[in-house]
């Protein structure tokens, strides 16, 4: 009997989740988290990466939790296929960026300069670089980076010497912040 709630536990903290309850959403944590760290850590085979994998993995939840439907199969199968989904994606998408250890080669101070030389060019009275400037200074040299100069979030993470997951939040919500400050 006790086994065959924990699925419906999952499906109600689904559906508390879908209605904007937080406290679902750390019951969930709660009870699956470890267990998600390890089927990540498989796939990804280093923890720290796996643990941004299942942080990034319970942002979807929240976001998602709407779309999960009992029809199409179990809360537990939902919630584990998101932190495969993430983990295989984060490993798809790093072969395609620099690992943190040939990042060196992009410390370079030319391209340093190239991207503040970016930052220095804009006029100081538009608004552009006044929403820039009201950044903080990682968020701001991220966008730049990423926007200016090209470079991947893997290399931006390797350049400002930050997990993967972290220079993509910093630039999302840098970037989310600019739209703000721009409209």
């Amino acid at each position: 009997m006790l086994m065959s709630s924990v699925p419906d536990d999952l499906a109600s903290a689904l559906a508390a989740c879908a209605n904007g309850d937080k406290n679902a959403l750390r019951s969930i944590f709660d009870r699956e988290a470890s267990r998600l760290v390890a089927i990540a850590e498989r796939i990804v085979r280093r923890r720290d990466l796996a643990e941004e994998v299942v942080q990034e993995s319970f942002i979807r939840i929240w976001t998602h939790a709407h779309q999960y439907s009992p029809d199409r199969g179990s809360a537990r199968g939902w919630i584990y296929a998101i932190v495969r989904n993430r983990a295989l994606n984060l490993l798809r998408d790093s072969r395609r960026e620099f690992s943190v250890e040939d990042v060196d080669v992009l410390r370079e101070s030319e391209q340093v300069d190239a991207v503040m030389a970016a930052w220095h060019k804009l006029d100081r009275h538009s608004r552009l670089y006044h929403c820039l400037a009201a950044l903080d200074e990682t968020k701001r040299h991220g966008i730049l980076m990423a926007y200016v100069s090209g470079y991947s979030h893997g290399e931006i993470a390797g350049r400002l010497r930050v997990p993967l997951g972290t220079a993509k939040s910093w630039i999302r919500r840098g970037l989310a912040a600019l739209r703000e400050c721009m409209a």
